[in-house]
């Protein structure tokens, strides 16, 4: 650890909001979010390319009452929940927006410093966060049309008035990037007439106005509040959208990405274990900017791996996820990749703009569509619709492939998750792939809402049964996911940061080395991405023959480097030179 002066915090707090405002006392603007940090001369602050994470973290993504139980308040039967099956093999846990809401399942917050009373209260927030990595959502780029700022908004009245983006209707809006088919601007009744105010998602969630520092001093209030009662790690939800500015596209921008090193600055001062991860849903190079130089977030979602890892496991070729792979470039000490392949939302396909054709995606969405999957559309310019996501379970997903469903649905399954949970980087996992939930398709018709499709909520006593139950496909899936991550936390060369070469091995196959920092270990993970059983000559992934190799998924060591390795469908191995 570094010590940080208050001078040098104070520079660097001046120098961030000095980029953001002109006009304003940047000195007076600093000293108080200092003080609503609660950060002085005595903090400390991680050097930049320290990191305080390794092979043993991995997260389960969840809403706070995906388990429910009649006789206990939600969070409380999570908690349970995690501590009868997952101790010892999670130690991470992402509860998503647990606040008062109107609209997308949390993501329209109506007060950031209550926990919903559906779910419990902080009591139990407080709990969870003492035994887990807490990670919790910073909803920064909007709130919801319910909360008391925007009724203050419509009052005219203080906190709140000016917590709005409020434009002319009539202005040119054209370049503006819109992840939705809704109309940007939503018309509203106030005391001094109709105003429009700008919506990038629904009109339900209007966005902050970030231009008012009064907007900032009460985001970071609700940063301290979250720090306080345990979060260590901060989601900052649609981030990219945050600054707009008239004439650009209001995505991306460079004030944006100042936010994100301002917010950096201040949470890792008042806890240097902390971390910030960036949702940013867009392209893959646009994404990766947001690590900027070791830093902004410590962590970006590895957003194109889901489709791509789904086209490869449907199409059997791997050509796409191999490119890509390598072109990823290695994560800076002190920064992580984010690796998932299923969330509460779908898979998003901008990741993909560039790395697959638009042939290709569509080849995509009409063979998800016919596992039950749903389709959400964007608008672009010139009133074209794309297809922004696919909203299905990732376990009906994998049903089949283009040709259709077929057998392999459980080791196709398990196959995505053993390249996920060995790739560079910390694995997330939701949890309705841990338990490898279908379609809510019932839920759809019920929300009129294509994301309720990944979004069922089980009831303990149901889930339990199905777990305990041995023949399920549910307890096959949870069993092999617990048995493949207690291996994983357990090996120094899946380390986050640990090292990663891409292996050619033909089409069929997707394979990769990692090698450990301090090159103690080796491990080389061959995945079988077809229907079809393939061999290969253990000879062509060149392993050092005075080394003993094992497969740590079967045990079966490898003695004979001159026979073939024989792979059955989606089967994959995970070859070590160290037990």
């Amino acid at each position: 650890m570094n010590s940080s002066t208050h001078k040098d915090l104070r520079f660097l707090v001046e120098s961030h909001l000095a980029f953001i405002y002109e006009d304003i006392d940047v000195d007076s603007l600093a000293t108080r979010l200092m003080q609503l940090m609660g950060i002085n001369n005595s903090c400390l602050k991680p050097g930049i390319h320290e990191n305080s994470w390794n092979q043993s973290d991995v997260l389960m993504i969840t809403y706070g009452d995906s388990i429910y139980s009649e006789n206990q308040e939600p969070l409380e039967t999570l908690y349970t929940f995690m501590g009868e099956r997952l101790k010892g093999v999670i130690n991470g846990i992402h509860i998503l927006p647990f606040f008062p809401y109107s609209s997308d399942d949390g993501f329209s917050v109506i007060d950031y410093t209550q926990v919903n009373d559906s779910l419990g209260d902080w009591s139990y927030i407080e709990k969870i966060g003492s035994e887990y990595n807490l990670m919790s959502d910073l909803v920064v780029n909007h709130c919801s049309s319910r909360s008391r700022w925007f009724d203050n908004f419509k009052q005219r009245k203080d906190p709140g008035k000016d917590y709005f983006i409020d434009i002319d209707p009539n202005t040119d809006l054209s370049q503006v990037v819109r992840p939705r088919t809704s109309p940007l601007l939503r018309e509203v009744e106030t005391l001094d007439g109709k105003r429009s105010v700008w919506c990038t998602f629904s009109h339900d969630q209007v966005d902050l106005n970030f231009s008012n520092p009064e907007v900032l001093c009460e985001m970071v209030t609700i940063i301290k509040l979250y720090l306080d009662r345990g979060v260590r790690t901060f989601r900052l939800d649609a981030v990219a959208f945050l600054w707009k500015e008239l004439g650009t596209a209001s995505i991306n921008h460079p004030k944006t990405h100042e936010f994100v090193r301002l917010f950096r600055t201040l949470i890792e001062h008042h806890s240097p274990d902390a971390i910030i991860i960036t949702e940013t849903n867009i392209p893959n190079h646009e994404n990766l900017s947001y690590f900027g130089n070791a830093n902004e977030a410590h962590a970006v979602y590895n957003f194109s791996l889901p489709p791509l890892l789904i086209h490869a496991l449907i199409t059997g070729d791997s050509t796409h996820l191999k490119k890509w792979l390598m072109s990823m470039p290695p994560a800076q000490m002190g920064t992580f990749y984010l690796n998932f392949i299923a969330s509460h939302d779908g898979v998003g396909l901008r990741p993909v703009e560039g790395l697959l054709s638009e042939t290709e995606i569509d080849e995509m969405v009409n063979t998800m569509q016919g596992f039950g999957a749903r389709v959400s559309w964007r608008a672009t310019e010139g009133g074209r619709s794309k297809p922004y996501e696919i909203n299905v379970t990732l376990f009906d997903a994998l049903e089949g492939t283009v040709k259709g469903p077929d057998k392999w649905q459980v080791e196709r399954f398990i196959c995505a998750h053993a390249i996920m949970l060995s790739l560079e980087g910390v694995p997330a996992i939701y949890i309705h792939s841990l338990l490898a939930t279908n379609n809510y398709s019932d839920g759809v018709e019920l929300t009129n809402s294509n994301r309720t499709i990944n979004r069922y909520k089980w009831a303990y006593d149901d889930i339990s049964q199905k777990l305990d139950d041995g023949y399920s496909h549910h307890a096959r899936v949870f069993e092999r996911m617990k048995n493949l991550i207690a291996i994983r936390i357990k090996q120094p060369a899946f380390h986050p940061n640990a090292t990663q070469f891409t292996l050619h091995l033909g089409d069929q196959l997707f394979g990769f080395w990692r090698q450990s920092p301090r090159r103690d270990q080796s491990i080389f993970c061959i995945h079988n991405i077809t229907d079809k059983e393939i061999s290969i000559p253990l000879s062509s992934i060149n392993l050092i023959s005075l080394d003993k190799w094992v497969d740590l998924v079967s045990e079966k060591e490898f003695t004979n480097l001159h026979e073939d390795l024989v792979l059955q469908p989606y089967g994959f191995v995970w070859l070590s030179n160290r037990v």
